[in-house]
């Protein structure tokens, strides 16, 4: 039993929680900036649906691409190809974490009950995107997008500006990093017929085009600064995220790839954190 229980915590990479969770603190405690009280009958649901849609999400990536997986050598260790987890059990996984999601919003209020299946449909659709687009890297930035925006309606019930410049911030950074995470595919994606920005303008290209993305990033941070949050706090995360994300540009060049995992990994996850972290802070002190 601990053994399965740890296979499925490995399917769905339960460390890059930490890119998506953050964020969506901060979009929970932007509502209790605006009065609403800090509950913990709210809070948990808003946790356990980033969860469950995360779960959701993963499992079912590595159910459709279990194909792939299985012929690339970078991926070729996961667990569904090396048989640990079987494709039938990583669907039915997928399906549990799907129907506990919709049914812990019925908790928090009629809107975010009825915008679960837009969110299923987006984070589960873009296990499909790389057949047909190249662009797919954003879809996956448009899933963790809804991490801020989540929270934030569950406290209020409503939306707001700040809240939506903050999904634009995840849409852009997500969206930058993930085109560097597709790097090391560059060759395999073309050999199976799977669209990447690498893929279809090789990396050089794909390069500038992330850290054209990334400095959109870096100016909708600025611009949230000056909207909502213009604090020390603030302005020191987001020199910091900033920094996190010239950090990931200057390791990984069209070269020297060899250090994608660090960009990937260690700068983004440093970069979420404290980035959230120094915005709470400058919420609540």
């Amino acid at each position: 039993m601990k053994s399965r229980v740890k296979s499925y915590a490995s399917l769905i990479k339960i460390s890059h929680t930490v890119f998506a969770l953050p964020f969506a603190l901060v979009g929970y405690f932007l509502a209790l900036r605006e009065g609403y009280p800090l509950r913990w009958e709210t809070l948990l649901p808003v946790l356990l649906c980033m969860f469950f849609a995360r779960s959701a999400a993963m499992s079912f990536n590595r159910y459709v691409d279990r194909r792939f997986d299985a012929a690339n050598p970078r991926t070729a260790l996961r667990e569904i190809p090396r048989g640990v987890v079987a494709p039938a059990g990583a669907l039915l996984f997928c399906a549990a974490n799907a129907l506990l999601f919709v049914a812990t919003t019925f908790f928090i209020n009629p809107l975010c009950l009825a915008l679960s299946p837009v969110a299923l449909a987006v984070v589960l659709g873009y296990s499909y995107t790389k057949r047909f687009t190249a662009w797919c890297h954003f879809i996956l930035g448009l899933g963790l997008a809804i991490a801020p925006v989540g929270p934030y309606l569950a406290v209020s019930g409503t939306l707001a500006i700040a809240p939506v410049l903050l999904s634009v911030i995840v849409l852009l950074w997500s969206g930058g990093f993930d085109i560097i995470y597709a790097l090391p595919d560059e060759a395999f994606d073309r050999g199976q017929a799977l669209r990447s920005v690498p893929a279809a303008v090789g990396r050089k290209a794909a390069l500038r085009i992330s850290t054209t993305v990334h400095a959109a990033c870096a100016v909708a941070a600025v611009g949230l600064g000056f909207y909502a949050m213009n604090n020390v706090f603030y302005w020191l995360g987001c020199a910091l995220f900033v920094g996190c994300l010239a950090y990931q540009h200057r390791i990984v060049t069209a070269g020297d790839i060899s250090r994608v995992n660090v960009a990937f990994a260690t700068a983004n996850g440093v970069a979420s954190v404290v980035y959230a972290a120094f915005c709470i802070c400058g919420m609540v002190i």
